[in-house]
């Protein structure tokens, strides 16, 4: 039995349709509400809250092999229950970060989570992947309303990744030998920054969207409100303040894991249209 967390989330719905696909069965999805969840035929619905630990032992029964996304709950706890139950293999998601800013605030608790995944017993593969380009849906409301973008480091290009790269390397992780004690970093196949990756959501629509750059004062107000001031000094680093050598970088992990290349940005902004509309 595999369990995926986050399962109607960007990356754990593209992995379950994945690991469906291939026969990689008995598959559960853990949802928070298992009645609103469409899963593919034959997959499992578990209910189960990770800010709740007690509430996910039951999702957990059977289960062999867990893809875990981190920071959405007490991680020592969770990790300690997939161990409890039996869990053999976990598949985690952390950041980037943990490699290219390991001094920041969000990047030490994912190191943490990490290190709490290789001291379970438990054998463990770690997915780092670098900025999502799902990100870009934080945008959909602008652009809905007034066909405007309003975003800092304008073209500080970042190699975006496509959620669906990272479940299929979840998905060979999960499924095919070899893979088990390794840290993947995952990117794009390009460079992209702010500015492009309006442009590309303008050729999707087929229709113009302006796109104007603002300063970090302004958009870490912004992010405040939502995030709190250190995390917002954080994402405000990776996404252009604070750049280097590490986070630039285009890796070829995708292709190397997948056997086919990673998924550039654009394909995003046309699978993704419905949201901009």
């Amino acid at each position: 039995m595999i369990l995926v967390t986050g399962a109607t989330g960007n990356i754990g719905s593209a992995l379950l349709k994945e690991l469906h696909a291939c026969g990689a069965g008995p598959l559960r999805g853990l949802t928070r509400d298992a009645a609103r969840a469409s899963f593919p035929e034959g997959v499992a619905a578990a209910e189960g809250d990770f800010t709740d630990p007690a509430s996910v032992k039951s999702a957990l029964e059977g289960v062999r092999s867990v893809f875990l996304v981190s920071r959405i709950g007490p991680d020592a706890d969770i990790i300690e229950a997939a161990r409890q139950a039996g869990v053999e293999h976990v598949v985690l998601v952390s950041s980037i970060t943990a490699l290219t800013h390991p001094h920041l605030g969000p990047a030490v608790e994912n190191l943490a989570v990490e290190q709490l995944v290789k001291d379970s017993g438990m054998a463990w593969t770690i997915l780092r992947p670098t900025q999502f380009a799902s990100n870009a849906l934080l945008w959909a409301a602008s652009v809905r309303e007034h066909r405007a973008v309003r975003a800092p480091f304008a073209d500080a290009g970042l190699p975006a990744v496509h959620p669906a790269d990272i479940a299929s390397v979840a998905r060979v992780a999960l499924t095919e030998p070899g893979h088990r004690g390794r840290t993947y970093t995952l990117t794009g196949p390009e460079p992209v920054s702010p500015r492009r990756q309006v442009e590309a959501i303008a050729a999707a629509l087929g229709r113009e969207v302006a796109f104007t750059e603002i300063g970090r004062q302004e958009a870490h107000a912004q992010m405040v409100a939502v995030v709190g001031a250190e995390d917002a000094d954080a994402v405000l680093d990776v996404m252009g303040g604070d750049v280097n050598d590490e986070l630039l970088a285009v890796r070829d992990t995708v292709a190397r894991v997948t056997g086919r290349p990673a998924r550039r940005f654009r394909q995003w902004a046309e699978e993704n249209t419905a949201a901009f509309r």
